[in-house]
């Protein structure tokens, strides 16, 4: 998988999210908008690589997480490039950030499910805005 496949594959999964939530499907919705970001940062990641670089087996233990917070740092996104001078993404990060695999397990509301997409697809202060100006 390359940072094109990541890139679609976090296109695709933040429409399915879409998706799930207007057929009432809450708790998919929730995780699947969760892994959309991670697919997301994995591709900013995939950025930062250089094709004639040895595979480094540390970074890839790193990597193969489901953690958005330390998913964000190995990208190099600090505060400032996660929103700290915009109050409103920082509010959508603030949300997003605490989504983990777990979830998927997890039963979520409506309420839950529309703030988490609502975060990460609104269109000047969303999350996945933010990671594509680095992906």
């Amino acid at each position: 998988m390359n940072r094109t496949d990541l890139q679609n594959l976090s296109e695709e999964r933040l429409v399915d999210a879409e998706t799930l939530l207007a057929s009432s499907r809450f708790g998919a919705a929730y995780y699947v908008v969760g892994y959309a970001v991670e697919c997301g940062l994995k591709a900013c990641i995939a950025k930062l690589t250089k094709l004639e670089d040895f595979y480094d087996k540390t970074l890839a233990r790193k990597i193969f997480v489901h953690d958005l917070e330390s998913l964000a740092s190995l990208a190099g996104l600090d505060a400032k490039q996660m929103g700290e001078d915009d109050p409103v993404f920082a509010a959508n990060w603030a949300l997003v950030k605490d989504w983990n695999e777990e979830s998927r397990y997890e039963s979520h509301t409506k309420i839950e499910a529309e703030q988490m997409v609502r975060a990460v697809r609104e269109p000047h202060h969303g999350v996945m805005q933010c990671i594509r100006r680095y992906w």
